[in-house]
């Protein structure tokens, strides 16, 4: 229990992350969890709507066919269950609901332009920093100018909502 009440230095933790990430890339390829999430939103709209009606979408058609054995889905769903039992067992988990609609309505924008950005690049937010930059791949930072140049306009518009 004591790991979990102490966190680990960044530039360790990065190191780490780096050396275990080009063992992954030369066993799997490229690790994209956006397509994993991506996944597991094909499947819930095709139990949603059927597969006659999603396949009117040229994406889901051509590009992305909702199916179980696509085995990101786990990466995917490890990670979430993973980052459950890490808060719980160190005590750091609570559930947070917005209070105003101003917020749901923030949390809703930011999360469809994040998902609409996966899509367009075909990668993950975290695979493109801890995958690419490592590998001292131009899109990585690129990638990741654009991450933090959106989390700080994200984070003052924010403020000047709370601040009105």
């Amino acid at each position: 229990m004591e790991f979990f009440k102490k966190s680990l230095d960044p530039i360790v933790a990065l190191a780490i992350i780096a050396v275990f990430d080009i063992f992954l890339f030369q066993i799997v390829g490229a690790w994209t969890v956006g397509g994993g999430e991506t996944m597991i939103a094909g499947l819930f709209v095709k139990a949603l709507v059927g597969a006659k009606e999603m396949n009117r979408i040229p994406f889901w058609r051509m590009v992305f066919k909702p199916t179980w054995a696509y085995w990101k889905i786990y990466i995917s769903l490890g990670m979430g269950f993973g980052a459950l039992v890490s808060a719980i067992l160190s005590k750091e988990f609570y559930w947070r609901v917005p209070k105003h609609l101003s917020e749901w309505v923030m949390i809703t924008i930011g999360g469809l332009l994040m998902g609409v950005g996966i899509r367009l690049s075909f990668v993950c937010n975290v695979s493109t920093f801890l995958g690419l930059t490592p590998e001292m791949n131009l899109g990585g930072y690129l990638a990741v100018s654009g991450l933090v140049i959106g989390a700080w306009v994200g984070t003052w518009v924010y403020k000047k909502i709370l601040e009105a």
